[in-house]
């Protein structure tokens, strides 16, 4: 049977989009179990062959856990890398495991993917963190987890923070120490949600636009972080 315009069209922006990924690039790999938790862990690209697999490093086993288990045939696995060249630019795509290989190494064989998206980090793109940081909220410094990030704003988590008086629109620093080698990093912003949570309190945060160099700095490290 042969193939339609249509579906060649498909296979060469497939193939297109994904050679954007350059072997030996360093990229992450998203698991979840069948409980629903999540984690991602840092891999290596190692190629594809169009319309029949993709070849990616297996991640470290003391860092899988007990994870490792999950990674079999059929599993739901999601790859993002970013695209060198290209700054502020993630390739994505989800696939399912085809097997797994010992030889010549550990590595993970998966299925061609159907779609693979190139995702902007300065458009809206979300990520999933668990990013230490320290926030300044009346002259005072608080503990604080960034579990989610874009460009224009982040969730922020303060453990033990019920006691804070939160209003809307309040200039805020934000401050995130050494993740990734990228030393100190500061982030002016202004409070726009906040929501008491039973491990803390929630606070959304939108960017003033002179941190978004910085803020693009902390996504690209953020795609291919560990948990």
């Amino acid at each position: 049977m042969t193939a339609t315009p249509k579906k060649i069209a498909l296979v060469n922006r497939l193939d297109r989009n994904l050679g954007l990924l350059q072997s030996g690039s360093t990229i992450t790999i998203d698991i979840a179990t069948p409980a629903g938790q999540k984690a991602k862990f840092r891999s290596t690209f190692i190629g594809y062959l169009p319309k029949h697999y993709v070849l990616v490093q297996f991640p470290d086993a003391n860092k899988l856990g007990n994870f490792s288990q999950y990674i079999t045939q059929g599993a739901s696995i999601t790859v993002r890398g970013l695209i060198e060249g290209h700054e502020g630019a993630v390739v994505a795509f989800v696939s399912n495991v085809k097997k797994t290989l010992q030889i010549p190494s550990r590595l993970i064989v998966l299925d061609f993917p159907r779609s693979v998206s190139l995702q902007s980090l300065r458009s809206a793109m979300r990520i999933d963190t668990d990013i230490i940081a320290k926030i300044k909220i009346a002259k005072e410094y608080w503990q604080a987890t960034i579990i989610d990030i874009s460009v224009n704003g982040c969730q922020v988590l303060i453990n033990n923070g019920e006691s804070l008086v939160m209003e809307k629109d309040k200039c805020v620093e934000l401050v995130v120490e050494d993740f990734q080698g990228l030393g100190n990093l500061k982030f002016s912003a202004e409070t726009c949600s906040y929501k008491s949570q039973a491990n803390g309190l929630c606070i959304g945060l939108k960017f003033e636009e002179k941190s978004k160099a910085s803020v693009i700095k902390l996504l690209q490290h953020a795609v291919i972080a560990e948990n």
